[in-house]
């Protein structure tokens, strides 16, 4: 059985009097421990289908399934809980809280989620030492570089120790050379984590990185 099974989902947007069909009738398997790949046109639906599948997203219609829980049968309390728990989140815009340190940002999750502040740092900081950032860990954002702050952001990600991680376009707002850093950063990560991961990306180095790829064109997925 895959550990992320999408089947079946439309997505839709109100526009004027009517709709935009996003996602139509979708579906998507990724097995454990895979590293999958969307690519497609810009505007063409990625981050939708990534918000769907971390329940960022409600979605009118298919079956959205992580391991053993049907996210779509879930309230919007569980769905919340679930998500923070179980999903990490990576976005081409690192958001990043200004006012607090690289250390206090990847903190957050777990300070939300109310552990121990002496685990929270704890945690942050070992992940930020093995992203290659121990040395800037009291740095606010504005003192890092965009490549740096995308680090913290996987940090943030990853604190809550999450089974699946979602990246919408992470190299998207950095140079190429940053960029492929990022991607091998990605991978190690990925394979010390023991994540299962999908990639948003209009960038071919970075889904060459992946096992497996798939294009979005018209609201469906196919092999690219």
């Amino acid at each position: 059985m895959p550990f992320l099974s999408v089947s079946g989902v439309h997505k839709s947007y109100p526009v004027g009097r009517g709709r935009l069909s996003v996602l139509r009738g979708l579906d998507l398997e990724v097995e454990a421990g895979e590293m999958t790949a969307i690519v497609g046109a810009s505007g063409v639906g990625k981050s939708t289908l990534l918000h769907v599948i971390g329940g960022l997203d409600r979605w009118e219609q298919g079956r959205v399934q992580i391991g053993d829980v049907v996210v779509n049968d879930l309230s919007d309390q569980a769905r919340v809980a679930f998500r923070n728990r179980r999903v990490g989140f990576v976005f081409q815009f690192h958001h990043l809280l200004p006012e607090f340190t690289a250390l206090e940002n990847a903190a957050m999750p777990l300070r939300i989620a109310r552990a121990a502040p002496a685990e929270a740092r704890a945690r942050a900081g070992d992940l930020l030492g093995r992203v290659g950032l121990a040395e800037r860990v009291s740095h606010r954002p504005g003192a890092l570089s965009g490549g740096e702050q995308q680090r913290v952001a996987i940090a943030r990600a990853l604190v809550s120790r999450p089974a699946l991680l979602l990246a919408d376009e992470p190299t998207g707002d950095l140079d190429e050379q940053t960029g492929d850093a990022l991607h091998a950063l990605l991978r190690e990560m990925h394979r010390e984590c023991g994540l299962t991961s999908v990639i948003a990306t209009h960038n071919p180095r970075l889904a060459a990185c992946c096992d497996r790829v798939w294009r979005l064109a018209d609201g469906r997925l196919s092999p690219a």
